[in-house]
């Protein structure tokens, strides 16, 4: 049903002053490799409980409006397995919904954070995997004058029910317009951080009927990174943009429902929790045999040409926290400009509820992306920040990458051969496919494997698997 595609823009973002414990962490940095630059840590809070975090993400209620339960039922009303172990409502609700009590007690329902940080691959549910099947190819407000006609039948256009789903339906009806991208599969995460912005006060996080400032046209898309790659990384996103308070930063991510900084400061705890999660979340094993013959291989490889970015992986593990340039990675710099230029979002963020505080988070664009941990990375396909290569052997062989593809978006449609998607090479004239040569969508850069045989890649992505 179309509405499950509706709710799904309550959380595409990725994720108060008060006297917590604070971790200097002084894990000392490396010197930076050539075109890269270390990036230093910033004091966290640590006194977050990892079980409460997990518990908040399954069931926690930070919404302040949504779809009235009834109405939610009567158009998902397949059952579903879960995956979560929930109980009450919550048990025969889709794993990246919650049944929650709106700001008037009425029940609804509304997207939790899970609609973009979890994913089956293979017939394998796994928590923080970034969602590669989301979808924001239409007008999901289009879809608001049937929810509107719905609850105003069943429940009457002054009821509680409707007055619940009215911010819900302020807040869709102003933001999904904005997020219109090309294929399926990407996320529209950073336009969507600007447009919530430009709709709220930064002094109270109210809602402002009208935008304070003007919003970019385009939609900058993004592969979502995997969650457990936070606990190594020293900022947020993939240009490093999120950097001070983690869970202040991750917090915006409720942006969308919350009433006002009062309310964000009730739930404020709650995300020291759910950092406290996602810095134990670990990365999920690779559930075929590794042939130890080839990942011995393939160790050496990596090591002389992978690790100075990405960092080792037998015990102790180091991880060097590297921004590496557009200009020296070269891969498609348009997310990393788009930040550098529109000053008006970074500054709202800094200046806003989120950004002050003894505790406070803090955007700081920059021109280059993370070499990011590779933890898991067997499962983490598409690759690159924009979701452009469709697996791992393409992205160590650049000649191979297709300008043109798609895919069948089945989870088990995965090649653990080429470690990845298995795709479909399309032309420029075909509809709704990955076209590199659209802004933000290019698959160049990163051209480290090039020099490989093919022997020697097959060799490496089997160390990879093992990671």
């Amino acid at each position: 049903m179309q509405t499950k595609l509706l709710i799904l823009l309550f959380f595409a973002l990725a994720f108060i002053t008060c006297k917590d414990k604070i971790d200097p962490n002084p894990v000392p940095v490396p010197n930076p490799v050539p075109g890269s630059t270390a990036l230093t840590a910033t004091p966290q809070r640590i006194n977050g409980n990892p079980a409460l975090g997990e518990a908040f993400i399954k069931t926690g209620n930070f919404a302040y409006a949504g779809i009235p339960l009834r109405v939610f039922r009567l158009a998902n009303s397949a059952p579903v397995p879960n995956e979560l172990g929930r109980t009450g409502e919550n048990a025969t609700i889709a794993y990246d919904y919650t049944a929650v009590d709106a700001f008037n007690g009425v029940k609804v329902v509304s997207a939790n954070c899970l609609s973009c940080h979890a994913s089956y691959l293979d017939n394998q549910f796994v928590m923080g995997l970034g969602n590669t099947m989301i979808d924001y190819t239409s007008d999901n407000a289009s879809l608001l004058p049937f929810l509107d006609l719905i609850i105003t039948n069943q429940y009457g256009a002054n009821s509680p029910e409707y007055a619940a789903y009215a911010p819900f339906r302020t807040a869709v009806k102003a933001i999904s317009p904005n997020l219109i991208m090309p294929t399926r599969g990407v996320n529209a995460a950073d336009k969507l951080a600007a447009v919530l912005a430009a709709h709220r006060n930064k002094t109270d996080l109210t809602w402002l009927p009208t935008p304070q400032f003007a919003i970019p046209t385009e939609v900058v898309p993004t592969d979502v990174p995997a969650w457990w790659l936070l606990r190594k990384k020293n900022a947020l996103y993939y240009n490093a943009n999120g950097q001070g308070d983690f869970a202040k930063t991750l917090m915006a991510a409720a942006l969308l429902t919350i009433k006002d900084s009062s309310y964000a400061r009730t739930i404020d705890a709650s995300f020291i929790d759910v950092a406290a999660y996602l810095k134990q979340l670990k990365a999920p094993a690779y559930p075929k045999n590794l042939d130890p013959a080839k990942a011995m291989a393939g160790k050496p490889i990596f090591e002389k040409n992978c690790a100075k970015c990405h960092g080792t992986y037998d015990a102790p593990s180091t991880y060097p926290n590297l921004l590496i340039d557009v200009a020296t990675i070269q891969t498609d710099p348009t997310l990393a400009q788009m930040h550098q230029t529109y000053s008006q979002y970074n500054g709202w963020f800094n200046e806003s509820w989120f950004g002050q505080g003894s505790s406070k988070g803090h955007l700081q664009p920059t021109n280059g992306y993370i070499a990011p941990p590779l933890d898991g990375v067997w499962a983490t396909a598409p690759y690159l920040h924009n979701g452009s290569v469709p697996d791992l052997f393409t992205l160590l062989k650049s000649s191979e990458r297709p300008p043109f593809w798609t895919r069948s978006f089945t989870a088990t449609d995965y090649n653990y051969t080429q470690m990845g998607w298995n795709y479909t090479k399309k032309t420029a004239m075909d509809t709704g496919i990955y076209d590199t040569t659209k802004k933000g969508y290019a698959n160049t850069g990163h051209t480290y494997g090039d020099f490989l045989t093919d022997t020697e890649r097959y060799n490496l992505i089997e160390y990879l698997k093992g990671l």
